[in-house]
């Protein structure tokens, strides 16, 4: 490991434009870093050889003056983004050795801005778990160990436990992720990290392979907010490749990053004080309000009545949609197929084999909610207190420009430590899931640790298409809390 992989998105920028580097350099520093930190299990795919190429034509346009946005800037890919000619399998045995002939609309954002695909990410099986330990190709691993008891290993947070294994890691820049109901802002609190999901349409989910329809956004990973800020203003805009994708314009967001906040509204939403919530989590959120108050905002304390209702609403509305939108894997056109008597046995065969338990659990759960005598019992009602929930959003709003709650109920834990219990692994998401009903975009950034030396993230919540706020709030949290941890991994290579 070099200095190279220690720098931000921002700093490798200019650092490129100044020549003290190359892209080609700053791209094999971190090719280096994958090869050594294989046992994290970040990656499913690495493709060195595509990245040095896209680094060579990067210091082309360097050395001409003409460099695109994020020219050079080495990235992983979470790999539920179909990538053109390298496989993509959503960490499914159902897709493994599909290889797309087309490019998702976020990734040839990316490539179209200079950045370099160093691989593929894991993450959770269809981005079905809260800790990346569903995935067909194994668990990752945190690069962050428990102080108090080294020898366990922990999770990354999930689905896109890769992405923020990696850049808490120092394997990329930066990390793309999708969030469906806390899966970039869960994470980024467990590592350490920035992790932001936009408003829902802000990022075209065209050539995302879906989980749930109506919930799935793509967001970004990064170690600051700046750099948060930087990746969305190459991967945010229209797509009419995408119905759901919106036509406003994209602003730049790091024009965001500046100032107090004086004159703003910051509310504290009483729901989110949940029985049993650790007394380091209620500390580091009263941190964060004091933070804010130094910052000159007006805080402000509000109530969210539906939000009890938020994580019974989402797995139900969620399962709904995956089993859906996974009909599609039969063994026919792609992916994985096992042979049978006849078609039923081949459909049942290859859909038994190809997916993993928690997958089959929530296809089970969506048949069940969608089915004739029951659709009106769950689906139909689950929806109509979706729309309760984002009510309570708007109402809200009327009041404050933006919200801070914790991001999860608690640091990262054991791997394996919460298997046998798929409901308290759901409850990860408490603190994330009202704002994916609602389409809102929200925020995760480092503020401390706890007594186990591991991080704790805080949460900001904006108005739909006020990345802005979001953003500006984050960055003063980012400041107060000079927040400086870095893995134990990172650590003990140093010391090394």
């Amino acid at each position: 490991m070099t200095h190279l992989t220690d720098l931000t998105i921002a700093s490798a920028i200019k650092g490129l434009k100044n020549k003290e580097f190359s892209a080609t350099e700053l791209t094999q520093a971190h090719i280096d870093a994958m090869e050594a930190a294989r046992h994290l299990n970040a990656y499913i795919v690495e493709t060195p050889e595509l990245a040095l190429k896209q680094a060579t034509e990067a210091d082309k346009r360097y050395s001409q003056g003409n460099p695109f946005s994020l020219d050079g800037v080495p990235i992983g890919m979470k790999d539920l983004f179909c990538t053109e000619n390298v496989q993509t399998t959503a960490a499914s045995h159902i897709l493994e050795g599909f290889i797309p002939t087309y490019e998702s609309t976020v990734s040839k954002k990316l490539w179209d801005a200079g950045c370099t695909m160093l691989g593929k990410l894991n993450l959770d099986e269809f981005a079905m778990g809260s800790s990346n330990t569903t995935s067909y190709f194994g668990n990752v691993i945190s690069p962050w160990k428990d102080q108090k008891n080294p020898d366990s290993q922990l999770v990354p947070g999930g689905s896109s436990g890769g992405s923020s294994a990696a850049v808490a890691a120092r394997l990329c820049l930066s990390a793309t992720g999708t969030d469906t109901g806390g899966s970039i802002r869960q994470p980024a609190a467990y590592t350490g990290i920035c992790g932001i999901k936009p408003t829902y349409g802000r990022c075209s989910r065209w050539g995302i392979i879906a989980f749930a329809s109506s919930l799935d956004q793509a967001g970004a990973f990064a170690r600051n907010v700046e750099d948060c800020a930087l990746m969305l203003n190459a991967m945010c805009g229209h797509d009419p490749k995408d119905s759901t994708s919106s036509t406003r314009d994209v602003p730049d967001f790091t024009k965001a990053l500046q100032g107090d906040l004086k004159g703003k509204k910051i509310g504290i939403p009483k729901e989110y004080r949940v029985d049993g919530m650790p007394e380091e989590i209620e500390k580091i959120w009263a941190k964060g309000i004091d933070w804010l108050k130094a910052q000159g905002a007006e805080i402000v304390d509000v109530s969210l009545p539906h939000t009890k209702y938020a994580l019974p609403t989402y797995y139900i509305i969620a399962p709904a949609e995956c089993s859906s939108n996974l009909a599609r894997y039969d063994g026919i056109r792609y992916g994985l197929r096992e042979t049978g008597d006849d078609l039923r046995d081949l459909y049942e065969l290859t859909r038994a084999e190809g997916f993993g338990k928690e997958v089959q659990r929530r296809i089970m759960i969506g048949t069940y909610v969608l089915s004739a005598g029951f659709y009106d019992a769950y689906y139909i009602k689950a929806q109509k207190v979706r729309r309760l929930i984002t009510q309570d959003f708007d109402n809200v709003f009327e009041k404050v420009d933006a919200l801070l709650t914790p991001t999860a109920p608690s640091s990262a834990f054991a791997i394996g430590e919460n298997e046998g219990d798929p409901i308290k692994m759901y409850l990860n998401d408490v603190f994330t899931v009202p704002t994916s009903l609602a389409g809102l975009p929200g925020m995760s950034v480092p503020a401390g640790l706890d007594s186990k030396g591991l991080p704790l993230g805080l949460q900001i919540i904006g108005k739909a298409w006020d990345e802005e706020t979001v953003l500006k709030v984050a960055q003063n949290i980012e400041t107060a809390a000079n927040f400086t941890a870095k893995p134990s991994m990172i650590n003990s290579q140093k010391a090394a």
